[in-house]
């Protein structure tokens, strides 16, 4: 089928298509568009990777758009929603105008609803819908990308309910869900009342098979000679033939092989990457090993941990490893520069099977047993996970064919492999919605969205899910979903009355959030504990109590939080200068926060005494968000449990809640975990150099990053919910906005300005500049030295904080020509907890490796 014959598609796309080099539309395609894809018929796509189901997407979403719709394609991660965004701009030049969105829950995102075309993750449709969005009622198309992926039991669940939720809104939508080839994808047709294209054709020939020996063995039974020498590896092996090119197909050097090599941990990944680097060194030109060394440096830039000196010496050799805990922008260069064959080798957890197009030569599947915490020892990886890995070899137009390769050390292995992953099916894609989890966000969203008012409304919205086509366990749900609605009453969620639902003021609250409920009962307990034990935890943390924690029981009754304010007026203050000054307003708090009775004493209920401590402390506050089902918790590893148990004794009044015994050996765990985790938002917020932290606590900068932006959102959170409660909210917003920036107290004020940051923040503070009013009036050399002699970005700082003149023209380096100011030149004196500053307080923790 040639592109202008496919039926209403809009004016002028056919011949893009052409210009793009598509004469002729791929079988799946094909399909596709004689199943109604272009007229509104709502299709379930199950083909291999790399066999056009985006184009199948695209056809879908144009002509919808066409007739005067609006297009959703949803996608499992943020990374692949930046890809698609960039991808469907092609169609700008046409008018249609793309939009993506993926974070910030709590936002109804009304800037969208002038675009044609949105792309975003599952979580963020879901929040859209949680909050309102009325540009949803005018969807006609929605895409899900990666359908398959409702069989996970973390994110599959969302996606599942947040489809079924956009189908009730518009009765009429299509919907098009592109799959990986799975066993049912009758199934997920049938819940989704769709047309289905399974196929099995791919653009290219993929051969998988096994290397055992010297020798890969292929499924169609012919082999294919790779030597291992004497003490060598097989990865290694297989990684330098691919490079030498294949005589049999006639390629040349300049036609050479990509691999993609997938490892079962990120330690496992950076070490094979570290020995292929020296492989693909042989293998590069003179004009490749200066690009790499440009890539390298931009790779050390990102970020100042170890580990990206770790990945630009491998990419400097043509080499690379990719997982989850390098940052986004590590993970994007590598993932371009691998596209663009300059990278020759990747290294990758599994993550990277996961959508991203990274299409290569050939595959390796080093790794096909993974830790499994639930079982406690390796378990062999699912059928689809391998195959999604395997899909990813043979990159259309760049090869003549792609390989995928398992590798055993005996004969026995080989042929077990051949069963278990070359030869077999896939697994049928299960639902993963009944589980209590999954449900407890679900049932209340769907309640306070308006799409249940009573309990059979609520099931029979829930017997429209892929759960309900697929299930043989009559009353499972019904089951499930009365515990969850009895949880919600219990912890005052909802109210169910007379036979109806209907979500509370702080129901609506977390809906809107986002958040997990048991997150938010945990945040909730956490605040009400802290302001009933305010008195006995200050006398604690000021040195003149007993140092122990009091009881609600003879806690004092105290007021709630403060009232409104300008929050431009001032800038940001601290909850202890809030305290100092007497102040009973909170001039940072949002305009339509609820105002509530002064403390009887007359003190201000946001902090603790005048002059005294902040409470709850900041480390408090971590350890609240960091213990909810929300955060990913950092795991103890060995030596660990002594160093925290002792922490933990040490700062308990800090801490709010009551810490379990060591007896509750599974609770204690859990609560030291949070503490780890907390520590290490502490460190960040103390302005510790990043590589420290990873090095401290064994992880990677993207861990950093993934913690501190989960921090901020639960902390945002805890925000909305103290002001909802009448709860003190000012010490939790100076918490947020300390990880937010990253920095100390002294900070917040300076780190806030747009351009400065936690780095330029504390050097301008060294310099004798603490406040906004002093950086507009500073002399601007030493302003100038401060920030290194960057005049660009002095002059944008400067006029970002509202400085009349901010030019630098004409303006020279004080003396010192640059340098550092004086070790006592501005020195803060609030430098509470330092690691390497202070250790009479922190000598005993040592490095939490």
């Amino acid at each position: 089928m040639h592109p202008e014959e496919v039926p209403e598609l809009p004016s002028g796309v056919a011949d893009r298509l052409r210009e793009a080099g598509i004469d002729d539309l791929y079988p799946p395609q094909a399909a596709a568009v004689e199943a109604g894809v272009t007229r509104g018929e709502s299709l379930v796509a199950s083909v291999p990777t790399a066999s056009g189901k985006t184009l199948i997407a695209e056809l879908a979403m144009l002509s919808s758009v066409a007739r005067g719709g609006t297009a959703l394609y949803i996608v499992p991660l943020r990374a692949l929603a930046s890809e698609k965004a960039a991808e469907f701009e092609r169609w700008e030049e046409l008018g249609f105008d793309v939009g993506v969105s993926t974070g910030n829950y709590d936002a109804d995102g009304e800037w969208l609803a002038s675009r044609d075309i949105v792309v975003a993750t599952s979580e963020k449709v879901d929040s859209l819908v949680r909050n309102g969005a009325a540009w949803i009622d005018d969807l006609s198309c929605v895409v899900a990308d990666e359908v398959h992926l409702v069989d996970d039991a973390g994110r599959g669940p969302t996606l599942e309910v947040t489809l079924g939720k956009l189908r009730t809104l518009n009765p009429g939508l299509q919907v098009v869900a592109l799959s990986a080839t799975v066993d049912n994808a009758d199934v997920i047709a049938e819940w989704l009342d769709a047309e289905l294209v399974d196929e099995e054709w791919r653009p290219i020939d993929l051969r998988t098979g096994v290397h055992y020996g010297n020798a890969v063995t292929f499924d169609d039974g012919s082999q294919r000679e790779v030597p291992v020498d004497s003490g060598g590896r097989a990865t290694a092996a297989l990684v330098d033939d691919a490079l030498a090119g294949d005589d049999d197909t006639g390629s040349s050097a300049d036609d050479q092989g990509s691999s993609l090599v997938f490892v079962n941990s990120r330690r496992n990944a950076e070490a094979a990457a570290k020995r292929l680097r020296e492989v693909t060194d042989s293998h590069l030109t003179a004009d490749e090993r200066g690009r790499l060394a440009d890539l390298a440096a931009e790779i050390r830039d990102v970020s100042d941990a170890e580990t990206s000196d770790t990945l630009a010496e491998c990419v400097a050799d043509g080499a690379a490893f990719h997982h989850a805990g390098l940052a986004p922008e590590h993970r994007s260069l590598v993932e371009e520069a691998f596209r663009d064959r300059l990278v020759k080798c990747v290294s990758a957890t599994p993550t990277l099977a996961a959508g991203v197009n990274t299409p290569s030569r050939r595959v390796i599947v080093r790794d096909w047993r993974r830790y499994d915490g639930e079982f406690g020892g390796m378990q062999p990886l699912d059928v689809l996970e391998v195959h999604q890995m395997m899909g990813r070899a043979g990159r259309p137009g760049l090869d003549p064919y792609g390989e995928a390769v398992l590798l055993a050390k005996n004969a026995e292995k080989r042929d077990e492999l051949f069963e278990r992953y070359v030869w077999a099916d896939p697994e049928p894609v299960r639902s993963k919605l009944a589980a209590e989890p999954s449900l407890r966000t679900h049932v209340l969203a769907t309640v306070a969205s308006g799409f249940a008012h009573t309990r059979e409304e609520l099931l029979d919205f829930l017997d429209r899910t892929l759960y309900a086509t697929q299930t043989d366990e009559s009353g499972r749900l019904e089951a499930v979903t009365d515990d969850v609605l009895a949880y919600l009453d219990r912890n005052g969620f909802l109210d169910r009355e007379d036979g109806t639902l209907s979500a509370t003021s702080v129901g609506h609250t977390v809906s809107r959030l986002y958040l997990d409920p048991m997150t938010a009962a945990e945040i909730i307990d956490g605040l009400e504990w802290a302001d009933a034990n305010r008195e006995s935890a200050v006398r604690a943390l000021g040195g003149d109590g007993d140092g122990t924690p009091g009881s609600a029981d003879d806690a004092a009754e105290t007021g709630r939080g403060a009232t409104n304010g300008d929050p431009e007026a001032a800038g940001f203050q601290r909850a202890s200068e809030l305290a100092s000054a007497g102040d009973d307003h909170d001039p940072t708090a949002d305009d339509d926060a609820t105002p509530s009775d002064p403390d009887p004493d007359g003190a201000d209920a946001t902090t603790t005494a005048p002059d005294g401590p902040t409470y709850p402390t900041a480390l408090g506050l971590f350890h609240l968000v960091s213990r909810t089902p929300d955060m990913y918790e950092l795991y103890l590893k060995s030596g660990d449990r002594e160093r925290f148990t002792e922490l933990c004794y040490e700062r308990e009044s800090e801490l709010l809640g009551r810490t379990p015994s060591e007896y509750e050996d599974v609770r204690f765990e859990e609560w030291l975990s949070a503490l780890k985790t907390a520590r290490l938002l502490e460190d960040w917020t103390d302005e510790v150099d990043e590589d420290r932290i990873t090095e401290r606590y064994g992880v990677g900068p993207g861990d950093i990053r993934g913690k501190v932006d989960t921090a901020e959102w639960l902390l945002g959170a805890a925000e909305r919910l103290a002001g909802e409660l009448g709860l003190p909210a000012v010490p939790v917003r100076e918490a947020k906005k300390r990880v937010e920036y990253g920095v100390r107290e002294e900070l917040l004020e300076l780190a806030g300005v747009r351009g400065v940051g936690r780095k330029r923040a504390r050097r301008l503070h060294e310099a004798g500049i603490v406040t906004r009013a002093d950086l507009r009036e500073a002399d601007k050399s030493t302003v100038l030295r401060a920030l290194r002699g960057r005049r660009k970005t002095a002059e944008k700082i400067l006029e970002n904080v509202g400085r009349q003149d901010p030019s630098m023209e004409g303006v020279s380096k004080a003396a010192g020509d640059g340098d550092a100011p004086p070790d006592d030149a501005g020195t803060p004196t609030n430098r509470t907890r330092e690691p390497d500053a202070d250790p009479d307080q922190q000598a005993s923790l040592g490095d939490f490796g």
